[in-house]
């Protein structure tokens, strides 16, 4: 398959330089991983830079390389500078996997909160409507039609585009996945063509990466500047930010959460231990909601899948029995009670507003027991959080559990005092073991009372040093059931 490079990378690639004709065999970014007539493009990682492999891809076999830098090494194959490799490597990819995304529906959902839920939702419709779907994000590619598989948020550019031409092999017609602002910032989804792009909300998140909430903005921003005249964006517009993106969009905007008077919102909403009922006004058109979804926070997310999936013409039948069937998602505001009638609630919560909005949830729908809060705060990022999700806990909490999340490189010891600053009082407790400390929290509450677990979700490892060991919150919940 021999491509003229200038036709693929002709915006990205420095001036000045003659783009070759070349057979386009396969594209790599690790020359470890570089078969013989791959494109190598040189990416400068967090922990290596592409560059320093230049020659060991080219004995590799590679065909040609990408680069950013000036490189004073020989070169027996065609050397292309580039402004942005990450760009390049989308296009590479994309043009190698015959561009798959054009010939399916994608969905993108980006936002700090409720990616994940409002994906499932959204798929759970769209298989109500007959449609044959994949789901791409936390919980891995899901699909009836192919086997599971564990990814990023959002895969590379490479894995992605390569998926996304199983999946239309597959006959998949529609894609809903979450993007991820690491994802947009790091340019792995700049050549899929996005047919709706959903805006949930934005708190302070991920600010280790991108230091600044405008920073991290930007980069979900991204997802909207990206799109076709032919796309549409469905944006919550309750914030600040939903109305800058509403603002700055230069395609059709769907509002849903706002003020305004064509804005998607329940006319009707009740919130309780066995779900959320409501009506949802959608233009001319008015859903009956019934969804065993727990949380008021979770109401945003079905008003989203409701708005992307009238905005995409299907059926009121099919969306409000998409948004019934829609099982509660596995760690999110997961419900479980114990032998001795003890409530389990486990949420991958872990940023302060993702533990005010279920911890106001939770002293919402509680029967009269008390809340006993196990949580800890993941090592290697935002420092910031911690003492917030501290006084957060603490003021909605009878007792708090401090526990390691997934420390990473940091010290335990250091994360668990970070989060202790955020403490006014003395109702908290410090467990060297995430396990003795849910054990605790369980063994202590009585019937009515719940424990909420915040932060893993249903994870089933602990990161400790750059190693990865077996650990599930819910292994520890089975003893008790």
């Amino acid at each position: 398959m021999i491509k003229n490079l200038k036709n693929i990378l002709g915006d990205i690639a420095c001036p000045g330089q003659n783009l070759p004709a070349i057979d386009l065999v396969g594209v790599a970014t690790n020359s470890a991983n570089i078969n013989r007539g791959d494109i190598f493009i040189a990416i400068v990682g967090n922990k290596a830079d592409g560059h320093d492999y230049i020659e060991d891809a080219i004995d590799a076999g590679a065909s040609a390389v990408v680069s950013c830098k000036e490189y004073t090494g020989k070169v027996s194959v065609p050397l292309i500078r580039v402004f942005n490799p990450r760009k390049a490597v989308s296009a590479l990819a994309s043009e190698f996997y015959g561009n798959p995304s054009r010939g399916l529906k994608v969905i993108g959902i980006t936002g700090t909160n409720g990616k994940t839920t409002t994906a499932s939702l959204i798929s759970s419709v769209l298989k109500k409507a007959g449609h044959k779907i994949a789901q791409i994000g936390t919980l891995g590619l899901i699909s009836d039609d192919i086997e599971q598989i564990d990814t990023l948020t959002t895969p590379d550019a490479i894995t992605l585009q390569r998926t996304f031409s199983k999946l239309k092999a597959s006959d998949i017609t529609h894609v809903i996945m979450e993007v991820s602002s690491h994802a947009l910032d790091q340019e792995r989804v700049a050549d899929v063509d996005f047919d709706i792009a959903v805006f949930t909300n934005l708190t302070p998140e991920h600010l280790d990466y991108h230091k600044t909430l405008d920073s991290y903005f930007e980069s979900k921003l991204k997802l909207f500047k990206m799109l076709s005249q032919s796309s549409k964006s469905v944006v919550n517009t309750s914030t600040k930010y939903g109305q800058i993106i509403e603002a700055m969009s230069t395609t059709p905007i769907i509002s849903f959460f706002g003020e305004n008077d064509s804005s998607f919102n329940f006319l009707e909403l009740e919130v309780s231990i066995s779900g959320i009922k409501g009506i949802i006004k959608a233009e001319n058109e008015h859903y009956s909601i019934n969804s065993n979804l727990i949380g008021r926070f979770n109401s945003e997310n079905i008003l989203a899948a409701v708005t992307v999936a009238h905005t995409m013409g299907e059926k009121k039948v099919n969306i409000q029995d998409g948004i019934r069937a829609c099982s509660l998602v596995p760690g999110r505001m997961e419900s479980f009670i114990t032998n001795n009638g003890v409530n389990v609630l486990i949420d991958y919560a872990h940023t302060p507003d993702a533990y005010l909005k279920v911890l106001k949830t939770v002293t919402e729908i509680k029967n009269g027991g008390e809340i006993f809060t196990v949580f800890g705060a993941g090592g290697d990022r935002d420092k910031t959080k911690r003492p917030e999700m501290a006084r957060i806990a603490e003021f909605y909490s009878k007792h708090c559990f401090i526990t390691p999340d997934n420390p990473r490189g940091e010290n335990q010891y250091d994360i668990a005092s970070d989060i202790k600053n955020g403490f006014i009082g003395s109702r908290y407790s410090i467990y060297n073991e995430r396990g003795e400390g849910l054990r605790s929290a369980i063994n202590r509450a009585v019937k009515n009372d719940i424990v909420l677990v915040l932060g893993k979700g249903r994870e089933e490892y602990q990161e400790i040093k750059g190693e990865k060991f077996n650990y599930s919150d819910m292994q520890i919940i089975k003893e008790y059931l």
